[in-house]
């Protein structure tokens, strides 16, 4: 489980085997993870195989490859990382937990007084647990949906967001990992098994 506050911007030192299937992705990071710790990586969660006090490795499965940005990372790229949180930690931003629902893509980046405004086209599947001033997860980072469209929405990002996070280089086309609150997804669970069994009260 995290919370998509970015605890650091982390270097892909190299990608190897995405041809084989799996990839093996070595990331340049100071933070203090072990073997067997789960680090969040723009927004997919993946398990520490190996390290040191310079780089972190990981092992991304086709699945992981098919479903986010991760394939496409090449050496030299800055991720989005946050170790998993732990008990006793404060929660400040919303339940992530790093599994990504789908690809958005950046639709329109504009000044917003000293941040930036942003449009991102979601797939339905993501969007349809979207709502206005609720929250999402954008390659990793928490934010509070400002905008809602039949084909996105929008966030707000203020400057320390653009500061300590990947997303102040997002420009027109840039594809994001995208995780829709997992609240959302109980809730229409839960109403329509309700509904399913005639029970209104």
């Amino acid at each position: 489980m995290f919370t998509g506050l970015v605890r650091e911007v982390g270097r892909v030192a190299s990608v190897s085997g995405v041809s084989d299937g799996t990839a093996r992705l070595q990331i340049e990071s100071q933070l203090s993870a072990a073997i067997g710790d789960s680090v969040s990586i723009d927004g997919c969660c993946l398990t520490v195989v190996d390290g040191d006090r310079r780089t972190l490795a990981f092992d991304a499965v086709p699945e992981t490859l098919a479903r986010t940005t991760l394939g496409r990372l090449e050496a030299g790229a800055r991720v989005n990382l946050e170790p998993a949180l732990r008990a006793g930690e404060a929660l400040g931003g919303h339940y992530v937990q790093g599994h990504v629902d789908g690809v958005g893509r950046v639709r329109t980046v504009e000044p917003d007084g000293n941040g930036m405004r942003v449009w991102f086209d979601a797939p339905e599947d993501v969007l349809r647990y979207c709502v206005e001033k609720g929250s999402v997860s954008v390659d990793g980072v928490s934010l509070t949906i400002a905008g809602l469209d039949d084909e996105g929405f929008a966030a707000a990002l203020v400057p320390h967001t653009l500061a300590v996070t990947t997303l102040g280089s997002l420009e027109p086309g840039s594809e994001v990992n995208l995780e829709a609150d997992v609240l959302a997804k109980y809730v229409e669970r839960l109403t329509g098994l309700r509904s399913e069994h005639g029970d209104d009260g």
